[in-house]
């Protein structure tokens, strides 16, 4: 069909930052089609040089408001490994907890406030208040036990102030933890079973679209990887995190402020979809169960699903933290030091699933403890050449629709990915002139 179709969407809504959709064919050739990332410049790594590694994590986690948890641990994670600093598995549970209350708060966000009233034809959540009350309460039920996790084991939801290098500087108390078990199983998993059923209602206005890519993520051999393990792809297996340069490959395009990445291909994919794809095996029967019910099958290369896969990890991260309270519980709770004595002095790197896929900070410490160097690569950034490449093969496919429906198409395929164009512009060397 000869066509021509000019599409221009001034800052995508429902998405943390800026970026615009830009589409143009002419006469049936599609010439553009990409997310344009207009965020300004962000210069984090440069903030960090002289820091102590003290103030490493702190100053990191504002990269985020949203992911503020997985800049601080990745970070912790990072200056632990350059500067030799043995962990307690006590302060690894804690962090896992962590882990699971941010990673339930997000997804939950994105599922029921950014990405449902696309499946519910409305331009937010705010008309949902009024049709839909139970839904939007259910939704802030979840978020606020999330939160509340963050608040009890971190000191607050965003932000945290407890998580310091070595361990942590106050260790909640077990009346805290075993509160938070009862709340788990009494409100979080019912409310995540309903939301099963609210999803698998919504699964129809699901769009159908495949393009089979290259999913990366971390591997972990006895558990699915969140706070630990190796960097796996799909196509190419597993390597270490301290390769994670020959991974993301960061370049520059015109088009972005953002830097795209890209491995084995000419893009690939982060996130909740790319965890369910590569670590699926490692999910117990009830995650299985919701897979089942909502049409989540492996492998599977509809980008549109990811907003499903992140239900799925909510009922995984719930049901795990009560696993993980009980066996802090059988540890019994000590108030430890955090083990701040470096052992040595060097480059360290960190890796951690945060909600919206797999981040890595970089840094190299002096002999003073000092940042000489710091990098941090954000998951959006890694997913911005895939959205770009998911539109080039999506727009020819829908192109009989009208402009308003292809429009609204690519609205929701930049949604489904969660981004959070923010955290994603960043330098990612700088030169210092003494």
């Amino acid at each position: 069909m000869s066509r021509d179709l000019d599409i221009k969407v001034h800052h995508l809504t429902r998405v943390e930052g800026h970026g615009n959709i830009v589409v143009n064919m002419k006469d049936g050739v599609l010439e553009k089609a990409h997310l344009s990332i207009v965020e300004p410049p962000r210069f984090f790594e440069a903030m960090m040089k002289g820091r102590s590694f003290h103030e490493a994590a702190i100053i990191t986690s504002r990269i985020c408001g949203i992911c503020s948890l997985g800049h601080q641990l990745t970070s912790l994670v990072a200056t632990e490994d350059a500067l030799g600093l043995e962990i307690s598995e006590q302060t690894v549970l804690l962090r896992k907890l962590l882990i699971h209350g941010a990673t339930l708060q997000s997804n939950i966000l994105h599922a029921y406030f950014l990405a449902a009233p696309d499946f519910l034809n409305v331009g937010s959540v705010f008309p949902l208040i009024a049709t839909h009350k139970d839904v939007v309460l259910r939704a802030l039920r979840m978020k606020r036990l999330a939160n509340d996790i963050g608040d009890i084991v971190s000191g607050r939801a965003v932000h945290p102030i407890t998580p310091v290098p070595g361990g942590f500087s106050r260790i909640p108390e077990k009346a805290e933890l075993l509160e938070i078990k009862r709340r788990l199983l009494e409100e979080a998993l019912p409310d995540g079973l309903e939301t099963i059923e609210t999803m698998k209602a919504l699964a129809g206005a699901i769009p159908q679209f495949e393009r089979e890519t290259e999913y990366i993520s971390l591997k972990h051999p006895d558990e699915y990887a969140l706070y630990e393990g190796d960097i796996f792809s799909s196509d190419t297996g597993a390597l270490s995190v301290h390769n994670y340069l020959d991974v993301t490959n960061e370049f520059i395009v015109n088009h972005s402020t953002s830097k795209h990445a890209k491995y084995n291909r000419s893009s690939y994919f982060v996130g909740a979809l790319a965890r369910w794809n590569n670590n699926h095996a490692q999910l117990g029967e009830e995650a299985h169960a919701a897979a089942e019910a909502m049409g989540l099958k492996p492998n599977c290369y509809n980008p549109y699903m990811n907003t499903i896969a992140q239900v799925v990890e909510a009922v995984h991260c719930i049901l795990d933290s009560v696993r993980i309270i009980d066996r802090l519980m059988e540890l019994g709770l000590k108030n430890e030091k955090p083990n701040q004595t470096p052992t040595r002095y060097g480059r360290g790197i960190g890796s951690n699933e945060v909600p919206r896929g797999i981040l890595f900070h970089d840094y190299t410490y002096d002999n003073k403890g000092n940042i000489i160097k710091a990098n941090c690569i954000i998951p959006t950034g890694q997913n911005l050449a895939n959205i770009d490449d998911d539109m080039m093969k999506l727009v020819p496919e829908i192109i009989n629709k009208t402009k308003e429906e292809i429009t609204l198409n690519l609205e929701m395929l930049v949604r489904a990915y969660d981004p959070c164009i923010s955290c994603s512009v960043h330098m990612l060397e700088v030169d210092f002139i003494e």
